[in-house]
């Protein structure tokens, strides 16, 4: 078995229904290849050696077609099919009512027998920049911790409306004490607004980070997570819905002090396409950063 030293998890088995498509495999105009791999690149610049990418069965023959070609040679790739039917063997009659994949928190899961070293996970379609890479990829060198780099939420707002984000909750020494998520989110005023879990509308601080779901974690996660599994399809009526999602978990282990997670201020800006409409807008802002890099660094386009 080959010994990495940080190995990067990509999430991409959501079926992206407001988007119309599998925006995961979407690539970006004028660059001639997806998010994920702009993700990828940045990875592999920051020291990532090997790539598990979680997908949809529905997208690995063109996955291995169009994408797998451009990754670079020298990377150790791994495809995983989240599959609706891995799952513990008692319960696998909820598996013939389910359509859609069972969340996040079951897509890392499906990693689990192909990662053995601290890891960074994203998700396929949002891009975090280089430098977030770089945080976590230093972290690692001297903890031993979870990590996770936490955006500006003013900074990730949207013209076309109200925003979802997950509000960071951070203590004095800069550990996660709970992400907690806030519906409809934007700016009236010069003021942060967004509705709580209870449906009130609170004011939100200007400089309060959110949670893009980029991630820093050790294999000890796996084991949270299989145990977090098992009491999500006992404890809930999920056959149709619900979702076993991976930062309920993290907060979970925070609460039960199984972990810390420290908290990083991204340097970066972050982009995300939610709906096929704000693709072309995200892919200008991806091309002029795309061409403002040095020749000297793994891209999308000469990674190889």
């Amino acid at each position: 078995m080959t010994q990495h030293s940080l190995t990067l998890i990509v999430l991409a088995g959501g079926l992206g229904s407001r988007f119309g498509g599998n925006k995961q495999i979407a690539e970006i105009p004028g660059l001639g290849c997806t998010i994920m791999e702009l993700s990828i690149a940045d990875a592999v610049n920051a020291g990532v050696s090997q790539v598990v990418i979680v997908i949809n069965k529905k997208i690995r023959a063109e996955f291995e077609a169009t994408i797998l070609p451009r990754l670079p040679k020298s990377l150790d790739i791994v495809l995983v099919e989240q599959e609706i039917t891995t799952i513990p063997a008692k319960f696998s009659s909820l598996a013939t009512t389910r359509t859609k994949p069972w969340g996040t928190g079951h897509a890392l899961l499906c990693a689990k027998p192909f990662v053995h070293n601290p890891a960074i996970v994203i998700t396929a379609d949002d891009y975090y920049g280089a430098s977030s890479f770089e945080i976590i990829a230093e972290h690692f060198k001297h903890n031993s911790q979870w990590a996770m780099v936490g955006y500006p939420i003013k900074d990730t707002l949207s013209k076309q409306g109200g925003v979802n984000r997950g509000v960071c909750k951070v203590d004095q020494q800069g550990y996660l004490i709970d992400v907690v998520e806030y519906l409809d989110i934007k700016r009236e005023n010069n003021t942060l607004y967004g509705n709580n879990p209870h449906g009130e509308q609170c004011e939100i601080a200007n400089d309060a980070l959110g949670s893009m779901s980029f991630w820093g974690i050790t294999p000890r996660i796996f084991e949270y997570l299989e145990s977090g599994f098992s009491e999500f399809l006992e404890d809930n009526d999920n056959g149709v819905t619900k979702e076993y999602y991976l930062p309920d978990q993290i907060q979970k282990a925070i609460k039960n002090t199984f972990q810390s997670v420290a908290v990083y201020q991204a340097q970066s800006a972050w982009y995300g396409v939610t709906y096929r409409s704000e693709l072309e807008k995200v892919s200008k802002k991806l091309y002029e950063l795309h061409h403002g890099r040095t020749n000297n660094k793994h891209t999308c386009s000469n990674a190889n």
